[in-house]
């Protein structure tokens, strides 16, 4: 599967298909968040939170590119991400784009 951030791939044709979307909600567990609370004290990097969202991207890509290979797609273009903070320590990370098919000549 082809994932692009842009609305065309160079050289293809492209039939379009549907939209299509994956989303998880991710938090870490009540320990590590009161540690990583303790590290805003000092900055520095939330290495907890910066692998929880790593950990959600991925698992929203996954089941975007699921529904997009369920309808037969051979690429998702106009790929984009997005996330809210859902309640404290807890986030909806959403990954959506274009489903389409390649048309040969």
């Amino acid at each position: 599967m082809i994932l692009v951030n842009t609305d065309y791939i160079t050289g293809k044709k492209l039939q379009t298909l549907s939209l299509v979307k994956g989303s998880t909600i991710q938090s870490k567990n009540v320990g590590k968040d009161i540690m990583q609370g303790f590290k805003t004290l000092v900055g520095g990097e939330l290495k907890a939170y910066t692998e929880m969202m790593n950990e959600a991207r991925a698992l929203a890509t996954k089941r975007m590119v699921q529904e997009a290979e369920s309808l037969g797609a051979d690429a998702i273009v106009n790929v984009r991400y997005t996330s809210s903070e859902v309640m404290q320590g807890a986030a909806e990370v959403m990954a959506y784009g274009t489903a389409v098919k390649f048309i040969e000549d």
